[in-house]
């Protein structure tokens, strides 16, 4: 039976680019995690083994850590299509780029409260800490006319303590869960939004400020936000994102309920009710796993609903 080749693309994976900027004594960082992947006129690389429209994945590592250098990097968006770009725009043969992006943040390390010094210094600007939080990504994809953007995070992870609830849903001969009128409300949040720039003839957001942003609103709309289904608190968190920010159309969550069970301990002559302060039991799985797309009346839906596989 005859074959066809279909959707390819290819490209190097996983890039560990760090940039160091010194403004005087004072550093900055931008550790990225950045993945390339190419497609385009590529037929003859399948079918015949030809190399000839091939750009080496080699030479895609080297540009991403050639442009960090050349370019700095102002933020993984902006990084993201000047890359993307890049290989469109330079590679008859490459129709499409694109760039995946994570980030990982620092913090910097404050120097002691003692009147020692380090190596003569007033105070030190060139210490850090990995923070612990979110993981920022980014996704930018370009096709030669038009840029595809969108931002998020994972991994952070979030908790009330109270002010959520469950209780009035479906009840059939194996359910076994009791209604809870206080109860924790956890998750380990992944996101992804997606700008309506596609463009330069569009003025283009600041990237840093809607990220601060976005992120802002999704946490003020969890506090906020007396819960009484997860799904109730994500709609109001991508509600929250969607009425703020002008230059965000769309915004899908992936949320795994981090279920907190209050420990029976009656058989030891002790009550462990919500109101008195409970001790719980943290299960990690199996986890209740909530998704939504929320977006801006009459616009289209364009982020998979499958994340893992963007």
């Amino acid at each position: 039976m005859p074959t066809i080749l279909g959707q390819n693309q290819y490209g190097k994976a996983e890039n560990r680019v760090v940039k160091i900027t010194r403004d005087g004594d004072t550093h900055h960082i931008k550790d990225l995690n950045v993945s390339v992947a190419l497609s385009g006129d590529l037929d003859d690389v399948h079918y015949n083994g030809s190399n000839a429209n091939c750009l080496p994945t080699d030479t895609t590592k080297n540009t991403c850590f050639a442009f960090a250098k050349e370019y700095g990097i102002e933020s993984a968006e902006q990084y993201g299509i000047h890359l993307a770009r890049h290989f469109v725009d330079s590679q008859p043969s490459i129709h499409r780029a694109r760039i995946r992006i994570e980030e990982y943040s620092w913090e910097r390390i404050g120097g002691s409260d003692s009147n020692s010094k380090f190596i003569g210094a007033d105070e030190v600007k060139h210490s850090f800490v990995r923070k612990g939080q979110e993981t920022r990504l980014a996704q930018i994809t370009y096709d030669g006319e038009q840029f595809e953007v969108l931002s998020g995070l994972k991994d952070l992870t979030v908790m009330n303590s109270t002010n959520s609830e469950f209780w009035g849903y479906i009840k059939d001969k194996y359910t076994t869960l009791q209604e809870d009128y206080d109860r924790i409300l956890a998750t380990s949040l992944s996101t992804w939004w997606r700008h309506n720039w596609t463009s330069d003839e569009q003025r283009m957001p600041s990237w840093e400020r809607s990220y601060e942003q976005a992120k802002k609103h999704i946490l003020h709309a969890f506090v906020e936000t007396y819960s009484l289904s997860l799904q109730q608190t994500l709609y109001q968190m991508g509600s929250r994102v969607i009425n703020n920010r002008s230059e965000i159309d769309e915004i899908r969550f992936s949320a795994p309920n981090k279920h907190h069970f209050r420990q029976d301990l009656s058989p030891f002559g002790l009550d462990n009710e919500a109101k008195d302060g409970a001790v719980y039991y943290a299960a990690d799985r199996p986890y209740g796993l909530i998704e939504a797309t929320i977006l801006r009346d009459g616009v289209e839906p364009k982020i998979p609903v499958d994340m893992t596989n963007l």
